[in-house]
């Protein structure tokens, strides 16, 4: 039985990743899906103070009182950064990070500066004028559940210097139905290079950015492989 740990994206919470996490239970397996401070059923927490350092102790929390090892540590998007920072701090207990069309960080990066100017400029207009300067406004026309999310946690920039860390085996999953001109496939193709580059595992997968929702069978299998 291998155990998994799936962390869902930019606004989103825990609830978005139960039907994979139904999925791979169903095969036997163990999983955890947490929600990041200030989102999903988590939202009351919501505060100016939250940064990418509540997100990456959040998870490492979940790994330590849970006691969980050889974990499969899943990250979703924005979580591509979470997970990286949780990797730095507790190497000794994941088996594989997969990145699931996600960002991949460099050091000293944030989730801003990996979008480039213009795309965070737009980003940082809507936090001004509609987020009270601190908070990024969800789209709840696409699901009322999404929450606002707090921007400290997308301009902090991660520092990685562990090398247990840097020698963890990582998979990059690239969702290939998402719209070629969009900020997001360009981003997204940014960091499948740069994962190829590292010599990481690389799948594609022929689905929107949210493949969990569903879930993707190939998604569902290409997480069943890591399991061995």
């Amino acid at each position: 039985m291998a155990t998994y740990v799936l962390v869902h994206g930019a606004t989103g919470g825990g609830w978005q990743m139960r039907p994979l996490a139904v999925a791979l239970q169903a095969a036997g397996h163990y999983v955890q899906r947490p929600t990041l401070t200030g989102l999903g059923e988590r939202s009351h927490l919501l505060r100016p103070e939250i940064d990418l350092a509540t997100h990456v102790q959040d998870i490492v929390n979940v790994l330590q009182y849970e006691d969980l090892h050889e974990v499969i540590l899943v990250g979703k998007s924005y979580s591509g950064i979470v997970i990286t920072g949780v990797a730095e701090q507790t190497p000794e207990r994941l088996a594989h990070l997969v990145y699931l069309d996600a960002l991949v960080p460099g050091d000293r990066q944030s989730f801003l500066e990996i979008l480039g100017p213009e795309v965070a400029e737009r980003m940082a207009e809507r936090v001004r004028e509609r987020g009270d300067g601190w908070r990024l406004p969800a789209d709840r026309s696409v699901e009322p559940r999404l929450a606002d999310h707090p921007f400290g946690s997308l301009t902090q920039r991660i520092a990685l210097s562990n090398p247990a860390a840097a020698r963890l085996p990582r998979t990059y999953i690239r969702c290939t139905a998402v719209p070629a001109h969009t900020p997001h496939a360009r981003v997204t193709a940014a960091s499948a290079q740069r994962a190829v580059a590292a010599g990481w595992r690389y799948r594609e997968l022929p689905a929107d950015h949210n493949p969990e929702s569903v879930p993707a069978p190939e998604l569902v299998q290409f997480l069943l492989e890591l399991a061995g």
